[in-house]
């Protein structure tokens, strides 16, 4: 990550008994959020715990307060795609890494997922991407969903994506998923069709997991 976390208010210092007090001490347990024992994230992980610890500093230097906000990590991932727009991917890779859904990520929320994504099985991957085109969490994707994602890493790709791409390409490449992935025909597919079209098709595994490429 190349950007520190905005500031946060630190009125708190003051110790006072005032009605907004309880909001205050909240305040203040995100600035100074922990992560669990690296004993426990590495059990929970495939990282060694000199790994996590490496891991740890990096977010923590960047991140002085322990967690993210979803503008903090647009703001973030936009400076590595400056050709491109980058925003809307990043709300989808957010809510994807956000699994507590509370508009934040913690060190843990973050090194679980990279875990996942860098050392996961093939399943483990499949299903963090299922996830992510997943938007409404109904455990179903659909074509507009499907549609919004692939458009997203076009947005942000820029000038850069090649080749260069017209205006009805990305609905061109989410019909002829869908006509491989959409076994039954039935509008939606489900996380079985869609691990079992994606191991069925090395291109389409590759084009699925795509987001590996753009972390």
């Amino acid at each position: 990550m190349g950007v520190v976390l905005g500031t946060f208010s630190m009125h708190t210092k003051q110790v006072t008994f005032r009605a907004d007090k309880i909001d205050d001490e909240l305040e203040m347990t995100m600035v100074c959020h922990r992560p669990e024992g690296l004993e426990q994230l590495e059990a929970q992980t495939n990282f060694t715990k000199q790994e996590l610890q490496v891991l740890y500093r990096g977010f923590k230097n960047e991140c002085p307060s322990g967690v993210v906000n979803e503008e903090t990590f647009k703001h973030i991932y936009a400076q590595f795609f400056p050709h491109g727009d980058a925003s809307t991917y990043a709300h989808y890779l957010f809510n994807a890494f956000d699994t507590r859904n509370n508009g934040s990520i913690k060190f843990e929320d973050f090194v679980m997922g990279l875990s996942t994504l860098l050392r996961g099985t093939v399943r483990d991957k499949l299903e963090w991407t299922f996830h992510l085109y997943d938007i409404n969490r109904d455990g179903l994707i659909n074509k507009e969903e499907m549609t919004e994602i692939v458009r997203a890493i076009y947005d942000m790709m820029g000038k850069y994506t090649y080749p260069a791409l017209k205006g009805d390409v990305p609905k061109q490449h989410v019909d002829a998923f869908f006509e491989k992935m959409d076994k039954n025909k039935d509008g939606v597919v489900t996380l079985e069709e869609f691990v079992l079209a994606c191991q069925e098709d090395e291109n389409m595994m590759r084009s699925m997991q795509l987001f590996e490429n753009v972390m």
